[in-house]
């Protein structure tokens, strides 16, 4: 990931703790957590493997299209169980996302920012249009979670507000890393 070293890091922070709290909800006895959270997790740590500053670690050639190979068989598996609901189509277009960042860090010079001239091309649009929209409606979708009282949960895994919480934040993480391309 480009851009400044103390927001990579705090990136990184952010997912890989997302990412070990969906760890947590594999043990969750609610079957609903059960079965997002391992693409979750893996969503997460992902995530923070990628965001990692460039200054720090420069992954060679190899490791991105390592990268796109996993990212890519997610999202067939995303694909697949989208026919069970909709919330595996968010899973699809996060890991189209991230197969897609992986891909176009795999054809850069080890290390540098693209710099073109010709803009955003289309698919990172199409990409930041719907990480936006969705950390917008996951951020209101968020707040009546929170505040709702009455409700007692057995443990960590059994929380949705926590689950929500880390949807968002990797929203969040996909749109400023799909900033940085």
């Amino acid at each position: 990931m480009h851009g400044p070293l103390s927001a990579a890091w705090l990136l990184v922070a952010l997912c890989a703790a997302s990412g070990a709290y969906c760890l947590l909800r594999l043990r969750s006895g609610v079957e609903e957590q059960r079965r997002t959270a391992g693409d979750e997790a893996l969503m997460g740590f992902g995530m923070a493997l990628m965001a990692v500053p460039a200054a720090v670690l420069t992954p060679p050639a190899w490791a991105w299209l390592l990268y796109a190979a996993v990212f890519g068989a997610a999202a067939l598996r995303a694909l697949w169980a989208a026919r069970r609901g909709a919330h595996h189509l968010h899973h699809l277009m996060g890991t189209v996302a991230m197969a897609y960042m992986a891909l176009e860090m795999a054809g850069r010079p080890a290390g540098h920012a693209h710099h073109g001239t010709t803009g955003a091309p289309a698919l990172t649009g199409v990409l930041l249009g719907y990480f936006a929209v969705y950390v917008l409606w996951a951020g209101a979708r968020l707040v009546p979670a929170a505040s709702a009282g009455g409700a007692s949960f057995a443990g960590w895994g059994d929380r949705p507000e926590l689950a929500r919480a880390c949807r968002l934040s990797m929203g969040i993480g996909t749109l400023a890393m799909l900033l940085t391309m």
